[in-house]
């Protein structure tokens, strides 16, 4: 029971054998929901990824880098029969593709959490970010995250979330084993 709303939390109950995929816009909360309910060495950021490539979390010109070492983490990962969370936006069709294929590749679960969050939201936790994104970004992933709605659900996931602002207190439960 959550104390401040007098609710029951929802609960997401993935076998330890699952890559839970993140997708949604910047700014849309991703990466501070896996920070709450995760360890560190369980996400696998493209921010981090990035950051380790170039020293510099926002710098877009190393995607193919970023997304290189971002895909080797997870490979290993799972190879080594890893819980893993893949934190990136995961907007464009072909990303998710990847991240699905390596989660069939090795025997997962490939589990989606879609982060729908409106753009005025993400405008405005943009403007409070010390790594802003800039505002052209957030229209161009409005209109990505309401094609990947209309998609994501045709391209084969054993399991799909919807979170919206008013049912992001969920609880993420790991079932035990290696």
């Amino acid at each position: 029971m959550d104390a401040s709303t007098g609710q029951t939390p929802t609960v997401i109950r993935l076998p330890f054998r699952t890559l839970l995929v993140l997708c949604g816009p910047a700014g849309a909360g991703k990466s501070t929901f896996v920070a709450q309910r995760f360890s560190s060495t369980v996400v696998v950021s493209s921010d981090h990824c990035r950051e380790l490539v170039c020293d510099d979390a926002s710098n877009q010109n190393v995607n193919r880098d970023t997304f290189d070492l971002f895909h080797y983490i997870i490979n290993k990962r799972l190879w080594n029969g890893r819980f893993t969370v893949a934190d990136s936006t995961a907007l464009h069709a072909e990303a998710r593709h990847k991240l699905l294929g390596l989660a069939r590749r090795h025997g997962y679960c490939a589990a989606l959490l879609i982060f729908n969050v409106p753009e005025s939201v993400t405008n405005e936790r943009n403007q409070r970010r010390a790594r802003s994104v800039e505002a052209p970004v957030h229209s161009y992933h409005a209109r990505l995250l309401q094609q990947t709605l209309l998609e994501a659900p045709h391209e084969g996931w054993d399991r799909i979330v919807l979170l919206g602002e008013d049912t992001r207190d969920v609880v993420v439960k790991i079932a035990t084993g290696v």
